[in-house]
């Protein structure tokens, strides 16, 4: 085959849209290498639907320039981008538009230095970035791109550069296990660097002109070379570390360089975030020394909306019966919710849209943007109710000119916590203090069935047994729904818990929850329980413990 030195924009896309076909045929085998053998397994479908909002979204490209083309593959991508895996899926394709702006055609140079980018702009994009992820393949594929282009003198091939990157995804993708200890001990390899190392592989099919062939084959699923091993839990409960302080403020000054700010704070605590302008920077941090913190942000400009809550305090008395308050105030609130009988619960409790998603079926950007607009409110809370939609809902805020807070819920009882907790008569940044309180105080066990066999967190799993999760942690195993629940809330320090709410679940009968209600309240005679029909998929059980 003749050498390939430049692709044109046309090209350019074409690509693309070859790497989302071969997505697609392995998108199902991503889902399922899930650390956790829950039905939520739901990478592979994220990247896609991420990867196909972009390619449509460059198909109306008003130019078929390379620049203009990339333009509009980052513009689809981010209001497409669903999950996490999809958010950073669109930081790396914003990359490569950044470092292809204005390109008239894309050389093999030019390919390496926007992996390079592209691999910048996804680790900047979070404050936590962990290696053993998608971001450690990126990283990794841009060095030996680059390294391959200085060797051939500027790489005229681009088809060998291609090759060179899609060769060192692969071996990435099978490293990450060695990389982060819970996909050495789940035997699996990261499900987001597989993706991206699949897109890379359709991307290189395209380019050899390998297409007809695309038809007949299917993407190879990297595995690790590591073998499964269990390991014992460890000897400090995750329990006993203290939680310490929220601690929020803004910081309004000149200069300011968020990067830097980010590297001096990341030592000090847990769940950093750092984002704005040179001139107006918000933090936030969980810290045990908050005053730390207050300190260095003195030096950096003038403090402002200084906030400090005690992340281990009681919260306030419940506020209910409240939905006839929602008319008065000026703020709406979104909630992104699965089932019948959940949405229910959330409608009665006063939310002002409801967005169909959750497990399995995670709202677009798109999705959460339209609800945000509808709302008949300029300031609007967003309550994800799902870790994966979080980093999705923060997408947003570019395209709208609201005032949005994405209030960081994880499960549902979380959300439900958040609209108790809301008071229609005071204002946002009220609200925002209540509520973040509130959901903090609400504990989560999630009652599922393991969708494969594995050993993870030091369980020993087979395909369809009882697993439970405990605020989004693995803990329990068995055989019986009623067992591993009653053994899991045994794990939990239940002397000042006055109420469960125990959601059931599409698959799981009246019959069947009003027994589980009764041994709940067998076993633990002063704690009040109540049973809903949530209606929510894949899950028997959702039981809020506040």
């Amino acid at each position: 085959m003749s050498k390939k030195t430049t692709i044109t924009g046309q090209e350019f896309r074409e690509m693309f849209a070859a790497a989302a076909a071969w997505l697609e045929k392995n998108s199902s085998d991503i889902d399922d290498l899930n650390v956790f053998p829950v039905p939520d397994g739901d990478t592979g479908t994220n990247m896609l639907l991420t990867l196909r909002s972009s390619v449509e979204e460059a198909y109306r490209a008003p130019d078929n320039n390379a620049g203009d083309i990339a333009q509009s593959l980052a513009k689809g991508a981010l209001m497409g981008a669903r999950g996490n895996s999809g958010v950073i899926l669109s930081q790396i394709i914003r990359g490569i538009a950044q470092e292809l702006k204005d390109k008239e055609t894309v050389s093999a140079a030019d390919l390496a230095k926007s992996f390079d980018r592209a691999a910048k702009t996804a680790y900047k994009g979070l404050s936590n970035p962990t290696e053993g992820t998608i971001l450690t393949v990126i990283k990794d594929t841009a060095k030996s791109a680059n390294k391959a282009v200085a060797k051939n003198g500027n790489g005229k091939d681009i088809v060998s550069i291609m090759e060179t990157a899609v060769d060192s995804a692969a071996e990435s993708v099978a490293n990450t296990p060695t990389l982060l200890p819970v996909l050495k001990d789940a035997g699996v390899v990261d499900a987001g660097g597989q993706g991206l190392y699949t897109i890379l592989e359709g991307a290189l099919h395209y380019l050899k002109g390998e297409m007809e062939q695309m038809q007949f084959r299917k993407p190879q699923v990297i595995t690790s070379s590591i073998p499964l091993t269990l390991r014992l839990p460890e000897m400090i409960a995750a329990d006993e570390v203290p939680y310490g302080y929220c601690t929020e403020m803004m910081v309004k000054g000149e200069e300011l360089d968020t990067e830097k700010i980010r590297t001096r704070l990341v030592k000090k605590g847990e769940s950093l975030i750092v984002v704005g302008d040179d001139t107006t920077v918000r933090i936030h941090i969980h810290t045990l020394d908050p005053g730390n913190v207050v300190h260095y942000a003195t030096g950096l400009g003038t403090v402002h909306q200084v906030n400090i809550r005690n992340m281990d305090e009681q919260k306030r008395d419940f506020v209910a019966n409240q939905k006839h308050k929602a008319m008065a105030t000026d703020i709406a609130t979104v909630a992104v919710v699965a089932g019948e009988g959940l949405e229910e619960v959330f409608n009665s409790l006063g939310v002002t849209t409801i967005v169909h998603g959750g497990q399995t079926m995670n709202p677009s950007t798109k999705d959460i943007l339209t609800a945000v607009e509808e709302a008949p409110a300029d300031k609007v809370m967003i309550l994800p109710n799902n870790k994966n939609i979080i980093l999705t809902a923060e997408q947003i805020r570019p395209f709208t000119k609201k005032t949005v807070e994405i209030i960081p819920t994880e499960t549902i009882p979380q959300g439900v916590a958040a609209l108790l907790a809301f008071d229609y008569e005071a204002d946002l940044t009220t609200n925002i203090s209540l509520i973040k309180q509130a959901i903090t105080n609400v504990r989560t066990v999630e009652i599922t069935r393991a969708v494969r066999s594995t050993q993870v967190s030091g369980l020993k799993i087979r395909r369809k047994q009882i697993i439970s999760l405990l605020d989004g942690e693995l803990v329990n195993v068995g055989n019986n729904a009623v067992k591993v629940l009653l053994e899991t809330l045994g794990s939990i320090n239940l002397e000042k818990t006055e109420i469960a709410t125990v959601y059931y679940g599409a698959d799981t009968s009246e019959e069947e929850a009003e027994a589980t209600a009764g041994a709940l309240r067998e076993k633990y005679a002063n704690l009040q329980v109540e049973i809903i029909k949530g209606g929510q998929p894949h899950y028997n059980y959702i039981v809020s413990i506040e």
